[in-house]
């Protein structure tokens, strides 16, 4: 749809309310947008409350609706945070009786769904105000309300605990046996950047290094560690035991230390064992589909009999607590196929099981085009059959054109929750991030404040720069001063 702006520059928050409603649109300030439709946005004071009034017009329909919201705030910050919510809402209200049915998500548009309740209940979230607050403010589906609720108390009972100075850090190994089709990571297969794996890792050990001298002059501890890629397994059993063997020498001690061994066809036993040695006490083996057909679809290079099998492997090497990751949508499966695919990792028992949608981005090979369908019956008959098996979810997040504008899920028995995703997702304490792509977040009052410090996105680029990034990663005390004052 066209977007006409009138007393008002937000821009993006009209975009993205567009993009919730129509995914499979183009929509801009063009007039080659159009085609679709027009907005019209007009934002005013009156009487002190701000009022966003929305023209809709498609396929020779036209609709009206407004939002009028008095101020929360006098600061500058606080009143574009208004503004901001009475666009959406009139956009909202405005288009989407264009459609046959309401997103399962509403006018929810961040990615973020949990971190609104920690924020409107600091002192706790009960589930009654809770799911009226979502469904007033965003009018997301009931079944939505409950699993955003759900992520919302762990995220905030895990924030409760979290001990004062106490950050989470990730390290990026950017390698992958070969690049899948829906990937959009920076990074690359071996056969491309192999040669840049050695003085990458030189590079990465003396971020190690100098991350940990930051962390000791400010006597900061770590609550989690996760080792993400890419595929960290790509490194030899001798180059990552060279690398946990910096991370055990210069850093602090974490709670938690997570690897991702995402692709069977890169884990041995041999690995496996570095990782058991160092204190490695969580990895990931994913397959994102139990299927060989759908795998190869993709781009994977291993087949359901070699993820078992490592799954065995994993099991005797040592006592690691086991994700595994499916992705709804891939090309090629079905509703049936991802209902068989969960069935089959719950008879495995992982400890934790992460279903994501499909997301179609610039940065990977499966680019735009039709999401197809991805009704939301379909996640929910997946959610259905962890519960029963024991799993509940624990953290959640979203992305702009997911599959059936839905939302990834992590699941997890009993306590084994993974503390580094809740960290991280919810910007529940600093996070510092170490490799090429690696964003550091230096996250305050719960998150509402962020700073972002970056690292060079390729591999080249950050073996180049390696001085400047160790000399940046041992002042990070002063950030961390900023937010203890």
């Amino acid at each position: 749809m066209q977007m006409i702006l009138q007393g008002t520059a937000l821009e993006t928050a009209v975009h993205e309310t567009l993009v919730c409603l129509l995914p499979e649109e183009r929509h801009g300030l063009a007039e080659d947008c159009a085609e679709g439709g027009t907005v019209t946005v007009s934002l005013t004071r009156e009487g002190g409350d701000f009022l966003c009034r929305v023209q809709a017009v498609r396929g020779g329909e036209e609709r009206t609706e407004e939002c009028r919201l008095p101020p929360e705030g006098d600061s500058p910050l606080e009143q574009k945070r208004v503004e901001t919510r009475a666009v959406k809402t009139a956009v909202y209200r405005a288009v989407v009786g264009f459609l046959p049915q309401p997103p399962v998500w509403g006018a929810m548009s961040g990615v973020k769904p949990a971190k609104p309740l920690r924020q409107a209940f600091p002192q706790g979230i009960e589930e009654e105000a809770a799911d009226a607050f979502l469904k007033e403010r965003f009018f997301i589906a009931p079944s939505r309300r409950k699993l955003a609720i759900r992520c919302a108390q762990k995220a905030q009972q895990l924030e409760r605990s979290l001990p004062e100075q106490t950050g989470a850090l990730y390290i990026g190994i950017p390698f992958c046996p070969s690049k899948c089709v829906y990937c959009s990571f920076v990074s690359g297969s071996t056969a491309q950047w192999g040669h840049l794996i050695p003085p990458y890792l030189d590079a990465l050990c003396r971020e190690v290094e100098a991350t940990g001298e930051g962390f000791r002059q400010n006597g900061w501890k770590l609550d989690s560690i996760y080792m993400g890629g890419g595929t960290p397994t790509t490194l030899t059993a001798p180059q990552m035991d060279r690398l946990l063997t910096a991370v055990q020498q210069h850093l602090p001690h974490p709670r938690e230390f997570t690897v991702e061994a995402g692709r069977p066809e890169t884990i041995t036993r041999e690995k496996l064992e570095v990782l058991h040695r160092h204190g490695v006490g969580r990895i990931s083996i994913n397959p994102q589909s139990m299927h060989d057909e759908v795998l190869q679809n993709v781009g994977r290079l291993h087949t359901v009999q070699q993820i078992e099998e490592c799954y065995r492997m994993a099991r005797q090497a040592g006592n690691f607590e086991i994700n595994m990751d499916l992705i709804a949508g891939l090309p090629g499966d079905d509703e049936a196929g991802l209902l068989e695919s969960v069935r089959r990792l719950i008879d495995l028992q992982p400890e934790n099981i992460t279903i994501h949608c499909l997301a179609r981005k610039k940065g990977s090979p499966l680019r735009f085009g039709p999401q197809g369908q991805l009704p939301a019956e379909t996640l929910d008959a997946a959610y259905a059959m962890l519960e029963q098996a024991g799993y509940a979810p624990y953290y959640l997040y979203r992305q702009k054109y997911i599959a059936g504008n839905l939302e990834n899920v992590g699941f997890a028995k009993g306590d084994t929750i993974c503390r580094y995703n809740i960290l991280m997702m919810e910007e529940l304490c600093p996070v510092v991030a170490l490799g090429a792509g690696g964003v550091t977040k230096i996250c305050a009052d719960g998150g509402r404040n962020i700073t972002r410090l970056t690292n060079p996105k390729y591999p080249k680029e950050y073996i180049e720069h390696s001085d400047a990034i160790c000399k940046g990663k041992q002042k990070l005390e002063l950030e961390f001063d900023r937010l203890s004052d």
